[in-house]
């Protein structure tokens, strides 16, 4: 990254932070004004909306890697990043570049200050301005409808009625999973379900994971009632078959009477299978009839090409260090029982810090049937459970088993004390929260050693040198100004 770029992207980013990345204002009124200041651009392409409690952003990626083979462009807003902001805004499978995410940045947060000013005026200097998110969340669909893309996959970010990213035409919505996480959206799965069926848009292709009896009840009445197609998992889609492979799993996948056989999903574990099951029935639900007439290959190929960060990743060998986002007791069960299946672990060093907000103790109980020795931390986070009440979550779930649990002021130093009793044939999950994973894949993969920059022609697709007669033509061109200002306008018009 130029240093110039650099500065571009930490001045923008400076001025996104200040609006506070963790303040949320529970309706929709200000991203609203946001877009229609900017012509509504989330309306300009159609879109695929994601929500549920774990797996939104795997489905995101993955029905993003679908439209690439298809030969669709595809930008994709997920939340929240690991490493970087511009992870969130990403096209191709591409982050935003840094020099993109300033000039997008620039172009968009000029607006948002009209809608602060209009606010102030109304109300007074207490008015909620726009938020963070928010703001990131235009960005998105501003920069999506600039490109343009053909299509664009949304994650919820929290919920789904009021998030902010519930603008988006919505053709065709996906419910994961839901179960309890986050203390605002309430305290059963039906009360969460309540909030989460509110992305259902009229008319839409809605496919949803399995759910409890009264959260699916919620989801057929919320379809029901929007005149939309509901596809079930078990019904309509599903996982027919799978084996553990190496890097992955060989996976069916049934939509309707068609199976798509041998898909090579390079992600780990049961839930990820049903979450590839998800994104084929979203995919399917997009293209429609275009998908009748697909070749079973674009669907191999797209799920063979999902990557994604965090989710049960390799990022070191010898010892194996595995890091997964799992922050609530849903999550940590899927990825125990994933690691209990997909790798041959002697032993497992534990490496956990968790959210004050979360249920401490419920996540690490997932873990105790794989873990052999457990190392707890304070997680990089202004929000993080205190070292205390890490410990005493911990001494909970182990302290009569013989499990060793030690603790560590900070992470770094906790991954080096799991590193030093790891032994050969052993492994380490980094887990808890997203932001122990994320600054633990800055230890691991810092995002440095990848590109920064912009998309650029590779190697092989570099145009061939021109002919003598093209190259004769283009020195004409050169030479009369007239035919050269024609030609100009030529190529703006096209």
């Amino acid at each position: 990254m130029s240093s110039e770029a650099t500065e571009a992207f930490e001045r923008a980013y400076t001025q996104l932070t200040a609006r506070g990345p963790g303040r949320m204002v529970p309706d929709l009124d200000r991203i609203t004004r946001l877009c229609e200041l900017l012509g509504d651009p989330q309306l300009a392409y159609p879109s695929v909306h994601v929500t549920g409690t774990n797996g939104k952003g795997s489905v995101v990626r993955m029905v993003g890697a679908l439209c690439s083979a298809a030969g669709l462009t595809a930008g994709t807003y997920t939340s929240p990043h690991l490493q970087s902001v511009r992870e969130r805004l990403g096209v191709a499978g591409r982050p935003i570049g840094p020099r993109a995410f300033a000039q997008v940045h620039d172009e968009v947060a000029p607006l948002a200050e009209l809608v602060d000013r209009a606010a102030i005026d109304r109300a007074g200097e207490d008015a909620d301005r726009v938020t963070f998110f928010e703001l990131l969340t235009a960005m998105g669909q501003w920069w999506f409808a600039d490109l343009p893309v053909d299509v664009g996959v949304f994650e919820v970010g929290m919920g789904g009625a009021w998030d902010a990213t519930n603008l988006v035409r919505g053709d065709v919505a996906v419910l994961n999973t839901i179960d309890v996480d986050h203390p605002e959206l309430g305290a059963t799965p039906e009360v969460v379900a309540r909030e989460k069926v509110g992305i259902i848009k009229p008319g839409a292709r809605v496919v949803t994971a399995r759910q409890a009896p009264e959260v699916y009840a919620l989801i057929a009445e919320a379809v029901e009632a929007a005149g939309g197609t509901l596809w079930s998992y078990g019904d309509d889609v599903e996982v027919v078959d799978r084996a553990v492979a190496v890097g992955g799993q060989l996976l069916s996948l049934r939509l309707g009477d068609r199976v798509i056989d041998d898909v090579l999903l390079p992600l780990f574990g049961e839930h990820q299978a049903e979450n590839a099951a998800l994104a084929l029935a979203a995919f399917a639900a997009l293209t429609d009839a275009a998908f009748e007439a697909m070749d079973d290959d674009v669907v191999r190929h797209g799920l063979g090409a999902v990557q994604v960060a965090g989710r049960l990743e390799i990022v070191h060998r010898e010892p194996t260090v595995v890091l997964d986002g799992a922050h609530n007791p849903h999550g940590a069960r899927a990825a125990a029982a994933a690691l209990d299946e997909s790798f041959g672990f002697r032993e497992l060093v534990l490496v956990a810090a968790c959210l004050e907000d979360k249920d401490v103790e419920a996540i690490l109980t997932a873990f105790a049937p794989v873990a052999s020795h457990v190392v707890v931390t304070r997680a990089p986070s202004p929000r993080a459970a205190s070292l205390q009440r890490m410990r005493s979550a911990a001494l909970a779930v182990w302290g009569d088993t013989g499990v060793v649990v030690e603790t560590a002021t900070d992470l770094t130093s906790a991954l080096h004390l799991a590193e030093s009793v790891a032994r050969e044939g052993d492994g380490v999950l980094v887990t808890g929260s997203l932001h122990t994973v994320g600054a633990a894949r800055d230890r691991y993969l810092p995002m440095s050693a990848e590109a920064e920059e912009e998309v650029v022609l590779e190697p092989d697709d570099e145009p061939e040198p021109l002919g003598q007669a093209e190259a004769d033509e283009l020195a004409t061109l050169l030479d009369d100004e007239a035919a050269f200002r024609d030609a100009v306008e030529d190529l703006r018009d096209d």
